[in-house]
């Protein structure tokens, strides 16, 4: 055999093996791209919008508190002071129309008060003092609700009258605020399918159905009608009935829709 046989089995070989190669990493580059594929998202196309409603109301409740301090030489004293006092202002209240389901005890204490003495002594001397019990001192806050709005200033003067210690907190809020919120959640939904309908026809897509709903938490702020900063009454100041505007509830809602698209 000559050299040029030779030649051409080499060369045949060679692209042989260069073919088998070449098949090789083709096969494994196929492998890896369709493993790699599995991890692609292939899901329906969707978009999310986001809508808001509002609602505003009158307030239709109003409520304050008042405290009561009184001291004694014993529990038993603290305590009939304190209970005389408050019975006495509950019962103007009730007098007012003020229901029982309305009032409710916040706050009650029930603590020994101490005094600081010393001894006798001679001058130059050192003489350590102690501390003795002085009686007890009750502390009592009442919680009231108020229906009807148009007394709520005479009823603060009234509470101020008969003897509370302080008056403070008369705010103004809605009696069943879940109303408001509905009617603030179904605007904020007919807000969030308008924007999307605006939205598909720029896309030039269609809505097909939703696939996802989410509620942010209801913000309501109150109209706080306090009167002279922290309406604090002293048991010396003079006890004219306010006037006392309740202003108006803003109740808010805000919704997230998710359609797919096609």
């Amino acid at each position: 055999m000559d050299k040029t046989f030779f030649s051409f089995t080499y060369n045949r070989l060679l692209t042989t093996l260069a073919l088998v190669t070449l098949v090789a990493a083709l096969g494994t580059y196929a492998y890896y791209t369709l493993q790699q594929s599995k991890y692609i998202y292939t899901g329906p196309t969707t978009i999310s919008i986001t809508g808001e409603g509002e609602v505003v109301g009158v307030p239709d409740i109003g409520t304050f508190s008042f405290s009561v301090t009184e001291a004694g030489a014993d529990a038993a004293a603290a305590q009939a002071a304190s209970g005389a006092k408050i019975n006495d202002i509950l019962a103007a209240l009730k007098e007012q129309g003020i229901e029982e389901r309305d009032i409710k005890t916040e706050y009650y204490s029930l603590y020994p008060k101490y005094k600081y003495e010393t001894g006798v002594c001679f001058p130059g001397s050192y003489c350590p003092g102690e501390q003795v019990q002085d009686g007890f001192e009750v502390n009592q806050t009442i919680v009231v609700k108020v229906r009807d709005l148009t007394k709520a200033g005479a009823l603060l003067a009234l509470a101020g009258e008969k003897g509370a210690t302080n008056i403070s907190g008369l705010s103004f809020t809605i009696d069943e605020p879940e109303i408001l919120k509905a009617e603030a959640r179904t605007l904020a939904i007919a807000d969030a399918k308008a924007k999307a309908a605006v939205l598909a026809d720029e896309l030039d897509v269609r809505l097909v159905k939703m696939v996802g709903y989410y509620e942010d938490e209801y913000a309501t702020p109150y109209y706080d009608a306090r009167m002279g900063g922290d309406m604090m009454m002293s048991e010396q100041a003079a006890y004219s009935a306010p006037s006392v505007p309740t202003g108006e509830n803003t109740t808010t809602s805000r919704v997230t829709i998710t359609y797919q698209v096609r």
